[in-house]
């Protein structure tokens, strides 16, 4: 089996574990009232993008080859970096999403009861989800080889994060004052000591 192809069933599988993790928190956090929500146009729009980039055009290429001039033949220690890296993004995926319990939401919202996470992966960067979209996307671009399919999530990711985190930050600011001020004082905002 070539290296190639590897990547590629890594990749498959890392997007199907995404699935699984994900969904049974969805489930607990319908149950749970928004009290505040942001933007949601706005919203349904970032997270298409993501979803393009990280689902949709890795799955059109694999489906259909297109674009072949942008294939590459992937080498077992790309593999091995992304599969690392595709990991370390499930871990922390699914770590968030078991630290903020039925907090958690898709898209901007504050839910009844919604208290400030300092516990776990929270206590070291306030927003660990990003930080796995992120790993995920470097991931890809180690696992896939096509230029297209590879590097779309990197950009989708860039969209998400650099449109969506200052608008984040200033609507938990509003909901907890000083509070979230002073836990943006004490920590980064995905990577620990330093950003």
């Amino acid at each position: 089996m070539t290296a190639s192809l590897v990547g590629k069933y890594v990749w498959a599988v890392g997007v199907i574990a995404w699935f699984v993790i994900r969904y049974p928190y969805a489930r607990k956090a319908r149950r749970t009232a928004t009290v505040r929500s942001h933007g949601w146009s706005r919203e349904r729009i970032l997270l298409a993008v993501a979803g393009l980039g990280l689902f949709v055009i890795p799955v059109l290429w694999l489906a259909s080859g297109w674009p072949a001039a942008l294939n590459y033949d992937l080498n077992y220690a790309a593999v091995t970096v992304g599969a690392a890296l595709y990991g370390l993004s499930l871990w922390l995926f699914r770590r968030s999403h078991k630290d903020l319990g039925r907090q958690w939401s898709a898209s901007l919202e504050i839910r009844e009861s919604h208290q400030i996470v300092r516990a776990g992966v929270y206590r070291l960067i306030r927003h660990p989800m990003y930080a796995s979209f992120w790993l995920w996307a470097l991931a890809q671009a180690f696992l896939l080889p096509n230029a297209m399919a590879a590097l779309s999530g990197l950009v989708a990711i860039a969209i998400l994060f650099f449109t969506r985190i200052d608008f984040e930050e200033r609507m938990l600011t509003e909901a907890f004052g000083d509070d979230y001020r002073a836990y943006m004082r004490e920590t980064k905002r995905i990577i620990p000591g330093i950003y």
